[in-house]
């Protein structure tokens, strides 16, 4: 793999293993936000991303408002996966748009996104989140996708045109399959999204991920040790490793039945002193997205 430019833009060798610790879903319930303000302060997270259409997007806004040092992104949602636990567009309310599913929130999971939305719409709907978090006083430091709901060539263009139009790192794999499967998408969509990819990837303004990881949400056993493996398998050059932060509460434990357990493991293993401890021993460099941000933000791209 070709050295990424941008890490040698930061100064970081070729030879480097620089990481993103991200938090994902703050905001989808309010066990996700002290969480994440926790961890944020401790340093043993680098940045996260709010879901703006989720119930507790507002306490968000006004945790990232009070502290603009936290390196928050926008984590554009266009699936509501839980059984009883529901959100949908800020923009719509029309089937006709393929945004909802048949209970009128979005969709479960992002094949049936790719199979249904309108490209138009989504586009609305993209853009009407990322200018919500705007306007709710978060200074955002750049876009991802939720379930990897936008991982689709129909969606892509629009996905990485709104990162350019408000100079933000849209956050995607390089040229990897597997690491648009991380995002939990299946081989053959995972594979179109890759080659979109490789077909664009001679822009300049296109920040690409070198490596996708992070901790599972179904093995809630031995957490630490699953964090501790994973660091430790860390390749030279820019990864992207997502973890799932929350406190245990009754909510939490409604909201994501399948999850919970993961996503508590993940707000213990990372409030400890060890797993900081490992991964300064290891020679890592964490980042967050607000260094990145700022190289590309001469990048004016106009509507």
């Amino acid at each position: 793999m070709k050295p990424n430019p941008l890490l040698m833009q930061l100064g970081f060798d070729k030879n480097d293993r620089v990481v993103i610790i991200h938090a994902d879903d703050v905001g989808m319930c309010q066990a996700t936000i002290p969480a994440f303000a926790e961890l944020i302060e401790l340093g043993s997270i680098s940045s996260g991303a709010v879901m703006v259409p989720c119930p507790w997007f507002l306490q968000a806004a006004a945790y990232c408002r009070q502290h603009p040092e936290a390196d928050a992104g926008v984590h554009l949602t266009l699936t509501s996966e839980w059984s009883t636990y529901r959100w949908g567009p800020l923009t719509t309310r029309d089937p006709d748009t393929g945004l909802l599913d048949e209970g009128g929130y979005f969709h479960h999971r992002a094949h049936q996104v790719h199979e249904h939305a309108s490209p138009q719409a989504v586009q609305t709907e993209l853009k009407a989140q990322l200018t919500h978090a705007l306007n709710a006083g978060i200074e955002v430091t750049h876009i991802d996708t939720h379930m990897g709901a936008l991982a689709h060539p129909k969606f892509l263009p629009i996905y990485i045109r709104l990162g350019q139009l408000y100079n933000l790192p849209a956050v995607i794999p390089a040229d990897g399959e597997s690491d648009w499967q991380v995002l939990g998408l299946d081989a053959q969509t995972a594979a179109a999204a890759a080659g979109y990819v490789r077909e664009y990837g001679h822009d300049h303004t296109l920040l690409q991920i070198d490596h996708f990881t992070g901790l599972r949400l179904d093995q809630p056993q031995e957490r630490f040790a699953q964090a501790k493996s994973a660091f430790d398998s860390l390749l030279p050059g820019l990864t992207h490793f997502v973890i799932h932060p929350a406190q245990d509460t009754p909510e939490l434990r409604a909201a994501t039945p399948s999850t919970w357990e993961c996503r508590v493991g993940d707000y213990e293993v990372f409030q400890g002193e060890q797993l900081q401890a490992h991964i300064k021993d290891l020679g890592i460099k964490v980042i967050g997205y607000k260094p990145l941000q700022q190289l590309i933000s001469n990048l004016q791209v106009s509507e």
